[in-house]
């Protein structure tokens, strides 16, 4: 058992998994190409049914015109703290196997390949936040996504910024949640909860 950032495991466990959390406070600092491809690349070794990698990243940079774009399809809420991202990242799945065949996975396999890519973002000092408050319609139609392919969030990237700057109701949320009890979330030998 261990306690970091005010959580604490029932089992040991790797640091790296409480150390992450999903921040809102982003300096708007800067993102180099390379802390950025490093985050795809890590994204990239998740694990797929069948090997399909079905996760695909579309992303924008901070001051450039695709930035304003993928901010505009965030609701109000979630455009109050994301316009200090560095990077944001819409993250879609493609529905089908090469061959044609439905993927009942396809967004669990993006789903640990997005977790990936956020553990990375911990190790290397960045922070990211998954939003689903965001216009899925619009961002489907404004970048051209094929019916194919499943929306599945957008991604806030950037380096860690001052609470202070948040608005004030999302100042108080600013700290790593906890987590259910690992026997809520577990049943041996059927269905129990």
């Amino acid at each position: 058992m261990k306690t970091i950032n005010n959580r604490t495991t029932k089992y040991p466990i790797n640091d790296i998994f409480l150390n992450r959390f999903s921040p809102r406070a982003m300096s708007g600092e800067k993102i180099i190409e390379e802390e950025i491809m490093t985050l795809f690349e890590a994204a990239r070794w998740a694990p797929s049914s069948m090997n399909a990698q079905p996760w695909r990243f579309i992303y924008a940079y901070k001051n450039t015109p695709n930035f304003d774009k993928f901010l505009s399809f965030l609701v109000d809420y979630n455009k109050s703290w994301s316009k200090n991202a560095s990077v944001l990242v819409v993250v879609i799945s493609k529905k089908n196997f090469d061959n044609g065949t439905p993927s009942k996975s396809h967004s669990f396999d993006t789903g640990s390949a997005w977790e990936n890519l956020a553990l990375q973002a911990t190790t290397i000092g960045l922070i990211t936040h998954g939003i689903g408050g965001f216009d899925y319609s619009l961002a489907k139609n404004e970048l051209s996504i094929p019916d194919d392919y499943e929306i599945e969030i957008i991604i806030a990237v950037g380096k860690p910024g001052k609470i202070e700057d948040l608005p004030e109701a999302l100042q108080i949320r600013e700290k790593p949640s906890h987590r259910k009890n690992i026997e809520e979330i577990i049943s041996e030998g059927k269905f129990n909860f």
